[in-house]
C-alpha cells in the first residue's frame, strides 16, 4: 500500500540540508521528497523513490487516528501484505505475518522478521521472538516496514524488517494525559511530556494497561515507562533513552472446534501466563564531519526476565499406567524462567554526495541466556486447571550465549538524474553456544555452533516520468538457529514449549533470497498508487512441527517459497482521506519431506514415510501450501473530517481461508481414515479455516480547552471468526470433563477464536500551549 508519508524530524532536516544537491541531480520536479532510512541506525535519508522496494511508512497521524491498542493491531489494519494470527487470544501476543514471514512472541513460531527500536534489534536472543507488550506504544513517533531480505537489517530479515522510531523533546513539546475504558474490562492510562531548553531536550512517556479479557481466565496487565534525554548542536546530536516495562500476559491459546461451537469464550486448559520484566538502555548519536559526511552509532544494554506458567494436559498420560484407570497425573504445570542479557554496539560512516549516498558500518551483538524449566504433575480439575500437584521437578537448566559480528556497506549511485543503482552487502559471523547445567553426561544440551554468511543486494530505480517510478531488486538475508531451536530438534523427543529440551540434531542456518519489482506513481488529484510483485525462496527454513497442542520439534525444511502481488492506492479529497490495498500470497513448500503429524487423517498412508514402520508421518510435497497464511487479503480505510472539531473513520479487513498447522500436506479430511498398517481412526474438522471480514469504526472530537474524546468499535457486526488453527487431540468430553481412557480422545481441528464486538471510549487532555 502506498501511503502518504509522515517524515521524521531527522528526515526533514536531511532533506533540507541536501536539497541543493538533489535539485542539481534531478530533472523531475516532485511535490515533496519522501525520505526513508537505509539502515536501522540514523544515517542517510534516502528518497523513497530511489529505494528499489515498496517501503511502507506509518507516521504519527496514522498512529493517532487508528486508536489501535498495539502495533500488531495497527499493522493488521493498515499495512499491505500483513496478516495477524491471534494464536494466544491476547492483544499483545499476536503473530504478525508479512509476506508469509512471521514476528511472534511465541516460541515454536518460525521467525522471519527483524524488529528495531531506534536502531536496536529487539528480537529476543533465545528464540528470535518479539514481545509486542514491551514496546513503548505511548512514545512511538512512527515506523517503517522494509520488505524483502534486506541484508542491511541483519539477522532474521528473511521477509522484511520493522524499524520503530521514538519521540524526542525537540519535536514533541508539551504534556498530554489520556485514559480509555470499555469492553472486556479493558482500561488504559497514558501520559507524555516533552520539552527543550537551548541544546537540551527531554521526553518522558508511560502507559498502563489492564483487562479481564473476553475469554475465561484471561486477565492481563502491563506497565511501561520511556524516557529520552537529547542534545542537539550544529556538530551533531546525542540521545540517551531508557525503557522499563513489566507485564503479565494471559494467552489461553487454541480451542477445539467442538468447544468453540458451544462457547467461544471458554479455554482449553489454564493457566497460561507470561511475565516479562525488561530494562532497555540505549545511547545513540551522530557527528557531522562536514556537509556531506557524518558518523552515527549506538550502544545498548537489554535485560529481560521472562517467567511462564502453563497448565497443560500431560502429554505423557497416554499409554501411562493411569491411562483408562484414573485421572492421576492427567495434567502438568510447566514453569520456565528465562534470563536474557544483551549488549551491543554499531558504528557507521555516512556519505551524501552528488552522485553517491553511501554507508559503511560494523556491529557487534552478544547475549547471555539462562534458562530453567520445571514440571509439576497433577490432576485436571473441573475448570480444566491443574490441581493436586506433586513435587516440582527440574526438567532442564542451561545457559548459553549468542554473539554476532557484522560488516556492511551500501551505496546508492546516481547513474543519471532519473536512474539510481543501489548495491549492498553484509557479512555476518555468529557463534551460538549452550551449556547443560543439569546433565553433564553426553549426549546432553552442550553445543558450540558457528555460522557465517555474506549477503548481497542489488536494485535499480527509474523515474520513467514525473508521475511514474519503476523499481526492481534482489536481496539475500540469513537467520541462524537460536538456542531453543538447537535444543528442540529431535522428532523422537518433542518439546513442551517453551520448555523441555533434549540433545538434538544440528540445524542449518536459513538463507532467504528475494526478487521484487514494481511501479508506483501519482494520478490526478494527488492520488498515490503502487503495484508490485515479489518472490522469496528460503533454503533450510526452520519450521516447528507440532505433535500436540503444546509439544513439537524444530526442523530444517529443504526449501520454501513465498511469492505474491501487492496493490495499493490512497488519496485525499476535500475532507476525506482514504486508502485501499490488496495482497495475494502464494506460500508453498518447495521440496518434499516426511513430517510428524499424528492428528492428520493422511498419516501413515504415504509409502515414502511408512517404509521405516512409521504410522504417524505425512508426506509434504512441493507445491503444498504453508499453514496459517491466507492467500488473499483486502484492506479499506476511510477518514472523514465531518467538522473542524469532529473526525469519523472506519476500516475493513477481509481475508481468505487458511490451512491449519498439522495439515502441511493440505490432505487432511474429516471422517474415518485407515493407514497402510490397517489402523482406522476418526478425525473431526476439515483442517482448514474459512475466510472472514471485519469492520471497525473510530472517531475523535475536540471539545475545546485542551479536551478531546475518542472512541472505537471493533468487529461492528459481531462476526464469529478464527485467525489460526492446528490439528491436535482433545482429551475432554463434551461437558469439559477429562476422559481417563485415551481411546475416547478426539482428534480435532483447534482454532484461535477472534474477539467479539467490543467498544471503548477515551478522553485526552492537552495542557495549555500544546
Amino acid at each position: 500500500m502506498s501511503r502518504r508519508l509522515t517524515l521524521s524530524p531527522l528526515a526533514l532536516a536531511l532533506a533540507a540540508a541536501f536539497a541543493p544537491a538533489a535539485a542539481a541531480e534531478s530533472v523531475v520536479e516532485l511535490p515533496a521528497v519522501e525520505v526513508v532510512g537505509n539502515s536501522p541506525l540514523a544515517g542517510i535519508g534516502i528518497p523513497r523513490l530511489q529505494v528499489p522496494a515498496n517501503v511502507q511508512v506509518v507516521g504519527e497521524r496514522d498512529l493517532a487516528q487508528s486508536a489501535a491498542l498495539n502495533l500488531p493491531g495497527l499493522m493488521g489494519r493498515q499495512l499491505a501484505g500483513v496478516t495477524i494470527n491471534e494464536v494466544q487470544g491476547n492483544p499483545f501476543q499476536q503473530d504478525v505475518n508479512y509476506r508469509g514471514f512471521t514476528a511472534s512472541p511465541l516460541l515454536g513460531t518460525a521467525q522471519g522478521l527483524s524488529v528495531y527500536l531506534d536502531g536496536v534489534r529487539v528480537n529476543e536472543p533465545f528464540g528470535d521472538t518479539v514481545n509486542w507488550d514491551l514496546l513503548p506504544q505511548a512514545a512511538l513517533a512512527g515506523m517503517e516496514v522494509a520488505p524483502g531480505s534486506n541484508p542491511l537489517f541483519g539477522l532474521n530479515t528473511l521477509g522484511g524488517a520493522l524499524a520503530l522510531r521514538t519521540r524526542n523533546g525537540f519535536d514533541h513539546p508539551g504534556t498530554t494525559l489520556e485514559a480509555m475504558a470499555g469492553s472486556f474490562g479493558r482500561r488504559t492510562l497514558a501520559f507524555a511530556s516533552g520539552g527543550q531548553r537551548d541544546s537540551l531536550g527531554w521526553y518522558v512517556a508511560g502507559d498502563g494497561f489492564a483487562e479481564d479479557g473476553w475469554r475465561d481466565f484471561s486477565k492481563s496487565d502491563a506497565g511501561r515507562f520511556f524516557a529520552k534525554l537529547s542534545r542537539r548542536s550544529a556538530a551533531g546530536e546525542l540521545d540517551f533513552s531508557l525503557l522499563r516495562a513489566r507485564t503479565k500476559m494471559t494467552g489461553n491459546g487454541l480451542l477445539p472446534l467442538s468447544m468453540y461451537e458451544a462457547d467461544r469464550a471458554q479455554v482449553f486448559t489454564h493457566p497460561d501466563e507470561t511475565r516479562n520484566d525488561l530494562l532497555h538502555l540505549a545511547l545513540a548519536g551522530r557527528l557531522w564531519l562536514n556537509g556531506e559526511q557524518s558518523l552515527s552509532g549506538n550502544v545498548y544494554h537489554r535485560r529481560n526476565t521472562t517467567r511462564t506458567l502453563n497448565g497443560d494436559a500431560n502429554d505423557e498420560f497416554e499409554d501411562s499406567p493411569f491411562d483408562g484407570v484414573s485421572d492421576e497425573e492427567s495434567g502438568a504445570n510447566n514453569r520456565t524462567r528465562t534470563r536474557q542479557r544483551g549488549e551491543g554496539l554499531a558504528l557507521q560512516w555516512n556519505l551524501n554526495g552528488e552522485r553517491h549516498q553511501m554507508t559503511v558500518g560494523t556491529s557487534w551483538d552478544r547475549a547471555r541466556i539462562r534458562f530453567r524449566q520445571t514440571q509439576q504433575l497433577g490432576v485436571i480439575d473441573p475448570t480444566r486447571g491443574v490441581g493436586d500437584l506433586e513435587d516440582e521437578e527440574v526438567e532442564n537448566a542451561i545457559r548459553g550465549t549468542t554473539e554476532t559480528v557484522s560488516l556492511f556497506v551500501t551505496d546508492t549511485v546516481a547513474l543519471s538524474p532519473v536512474l539510481h543503482l543501489t548495491a549492498s552487502a553484509r557479512y555476518n559471523a555468529s557463534h551460538v553456544t549452550t551449556f547443560d547445567q543439569l546433565n553433564r553426561v553426553a549426549p546432553n544440551l552442550d553445543g558450540d555452533h558457528r555460522y557465517r554468511k555474506l549477503n548481497p543486494a542489488l536494485g535499480l530505480t527509474w523515474q520513467v516520468a514525473p508521475a511514474l517510478n519503476a523499481y526492481a531488486g534482489f536481496s539475500q538475508g540469513n537467520r541462524v538457529p537460536t538456542p531453543i531451536e538447537l535444543g528442540c530438534a529431535d522428532p523422537a523427543n518433542p518439546c513442551t514449549l517453551p520448555n523441555a529440551m533434549a540433545a538434538d540434531p544440528y540445524l542449518k542456518q536459513v538463507v532467504a533470497r528475494t526478487l521484487e519489482a514494481g511501479l508506483r506513481g501519482k494520478l490526478a488529484g494527488g492520488i498515490g498508487w503502487n503495484a508490485g510483485v515479489f518472490r522469496t525462496v528460503a533454503d533450510d527454513d526452520i519450521l516447528f512441527v507440532g505433535t500436540s497442542t503444546s509439544a513439537g520439534y524444530f526442523t530444517n525444511f529443504g526449501r520454501t517459497r513465498r511469492q505474491g502481488v501487492e496493490l495499493g492506492i490512497d488519496g485525499r479529497h476535500g475532507k476525506l482521506d482514504w486508502f485501499a490495498s490488496y495482497s495475494w500470497l502464494h506460500a508453498t513448500f518447495g521440496s518434499a519431506a516426511c513430517l510428524l503429524a499424528e492428528n492428520n487423517s493422511s498419516r501413515g498412508t504415504a509409502a515414502a514415510c511408512t517404509a521405516n514402520g512409521q504410522d504417524d508421518e505425512i508426506l509434504v510435497q512441493k507445491g503444498d501450501r504453508l499453514p496459517g497464511l491466507p492467500a488473499h487479503s483486502l484492506k479499506l480505510g476511510l477518514s472523514w473530517q465531518a467538522a473542524d472539531w469532529l473526525r469519523l473513520g472506519g476500516d475493513l479487513q477481509a481475508f481468505s481461508g487458511q490451512y491449519a498447522r498439522g495439515n502441511e500436506n493440505n490432505a487432511h479430511r474429516a471422517g474415518s481414515a485407515t493407514d497402510v498398517f490397517g489402523n482406522t481412526r476418526v478425525f473431526s474438522g476439515s483442517g482448514r479455516l474459512p475466510g472472514y471480514a471485519i469492520l471497525n469504526l473510530n472517531a475523535e472530537a475536540r471539545l475545546g480547552g485542551g479536551w478531546e474524546v475518542f472512541a472505537r468499535v471493533d468487529n461492528v457486526f459481531d462476526k464469529r471468526y478464527a485467525t489460526a488453527a492446528a490439528l491436535a487431540e482433545n482429551p475432554f468430553a463434551a461437558n469439559g470433563a477429562f476422559q481417563v481412557d485415551s481411546a475416547d480422545w478426539r482428534r480435532e481441528t483447534f482454532v484461535a477464536p477472534g474477539a467479539p464486538r467490543a467498544g471503548w471510549l477515551g478522553v485526552r487532555y492537552r495542557f495549555a500551549g500544546v
